[in-house]
């Protein structure tokens, strides 16, 4: 299992602005378990001397006094300070030192001052010091409230800011060292998505209903209460929350059905949702054709696959998986999962399509409905094609039936070529498993049809 993957544009640029000749402010963000310590750990590799603090939820004394046992290990000058964040901090920096605070939304619960006390030094004392200094949050309301927003203390103060989120699926796919198949990263994607905390759960060695039984299923299981944690730990009103989670995961994707499923009043769920978006866990999907601040057929989607898997299968089950045992992975999930999993099956089709079809400048990807007409695949153009495509994530091969279907839906999709010229299609059909013969015939005859496999998506990566 490899120990640290991809981050190769964030490593840069945290490597850059320690090697800067003036003061610096990285602030570094995202929920629970991305990897942002390991990522700020990462980038220290080669400094001797960083002082690096991960703040827990106790009294400001003692993570003051935590914080200097901390820095005494770099700069043992620190212990003649007197106890005090502005003396210490402002010492730390006249010693050009790297100075990384994670977690520091623990540290502003008890010292409500620290941003203002770092935005006075920015502002008033810090023109000689090359000093770094690293802010890490999980918290992304609070960070947002000390660093991110425009009224907050250290607005404007910061030269780097990071918003980490999930490994893209080729970087996920590393930590399996190339011992699953095309076909187990996708379902493996489909389940656990690309958080490394949720990755590193998963053994190479064992199949995916072994490592879903083990690490979620089971009452004992690492992952089991996972996404119950994470919420818990963000969220002052969880209750809510988790039925608009499970709502989405169950179906419910537009506001109204949001709103019917769950209870709550059609005009507040703007407040609850756009609270499930800033976390990174849900987002709006429009037809690829319209805007979001316009569209009138908005579909709500969970984007961790794992939370989207916990709320389709786990949430609410109550022991029903502990009485089944090691047979409750075949019996319940198993059947669906593959229609489960064909939700990101198609996103990674969609983001595949670049590499698939690289004669064209494909300036959008994503989906597109209208009424009964849907298209799975949609890619945009700089020139006059049109690329769509069907996608069958299912144990059968792809028939007819579903190029006549993808056809007849293209012919309601509104897109005209930004000349105003007449548009060509490119037909693109998506199988897990391999093609009917009519289906591959009628590709042998057309110039505007490929077939693509599962392990053709993989490869594009």
């Amino acid at each position: 299992m490899v120990e640290f993957v991809n981050r190769t544009e964030e490593l840069s640029r945290l490597r850059g602005l320690y090697e800067s000749e003036s003061a610096e402010l990285a602030v570094i963000y995202g929920r629970r378990r991305l990897g942002k310590t390991a990522l700020v750990r990462e980038s220290l590799e080669r400094d001797e001397k960083p002082v690096i603090y991960q703040a827990r939820q106790k009294t400001s004394e003692l993570q003051l006094k935590q914080f200097i046992d901390a820095a005494a290990e770099s700069y043992p000058g620190v212990t003649r300070i007197r106890e005090d964040w502005e003396e210490i901090l402002r010492y730390l920096a006249e010693q050009d030192a790297i100075i990384v605070l994670d977690e520091f939304p623990y540290l502003v619960e008890q010292e409500e001052s620290l941003p203002s006390v770092l935005q006075a030094m920015f502002d008033h004392e810090l023109d000689d010091s090359a000093a770094t200094f690293v802010l890490v949050g999980s918290s992304i309301s609070m960070m947002e409230e000390a660093a991110l927003l425009g009224n907050s203390p250290l607005y404007g103060r910061s030269s780097l800011k990071l918003d980490i989120r999930q490994l893209p699926f080729d970087a996920a796919m590393e930590f399996f060292d190339e011992t699953y198949t095309a076909d187990e990263q996708v379902l493996t994607w489909g389940v656990f998505g690309g958080v490394p905390y949720y990755l590193e759960e998963v053994s190479p060695d064992a199949t995916l209903a072994e490592n879903v039984q083990q690490t979620i299923l089971s009452r004992h299981g690492t992952l089991h209460d996972e996404p119950d944690y994470v919420l818990r730990m963000e969220l002052t009103e969880p209750t809510r929350y988790f039925s608009i989670l499970e709502a989405i995961a169950g179906g419910s994707t537009s506001r109204n059905e949001i709103a019917g499923t769950t209870g709550i009043d059609y005009n507040q769920l703007s407040k609850y949702l756009g609270r499930l978006s800033r976390l990174r866990l849900v987002d709006q999907h429009v037809p690829i054709t319209e805007r979001k601040e316009r569209s009138k057929r908005s579909r709500y989607r969970i984007r961790d696959p794992f939370f989207r898997f916990w709320f389709h299968f786990v949430y609410g089950t109550g022991e029903q998986y502990d009485e089944l045992g090691t047979e409750a992975f075949e019996t319940l999930i198993e059947p669906e999962l593959p229609d489960f999993v064909s939700r990101s099956f198609e996103e990674l089709c969609c983001s595949a399509l670049r590499s698939l079809y690289p004669e064209y400048t494909i300036t959008q990807t994503g989906q597109w409905w209208y009424g009964e007409h849907e298209v799975d695949v949609v890619g945009l153009t700089a020139g006059d094609t049109l690329v769509v495509g069907e996608c069958k994530f299912q144990q059968s091969p792809l028939g007819y039936d579903a190029l006549s279907k993808l056809q007849d839906h293209v012919e309601e999709l509104r897109w005209t070529p930004e000349d105003g010229s007449s548009r060509a299609e490119q037909y693109a059909l998506f199988s897990r498993n391999g093609f009917k013969p009519s289906v591959e015939e009628e590709a042998a005859d057309r110039d505007d049809l490929r077939l693509f496999t599962v392990a053709d998506v993989v490869d594009s990566y």
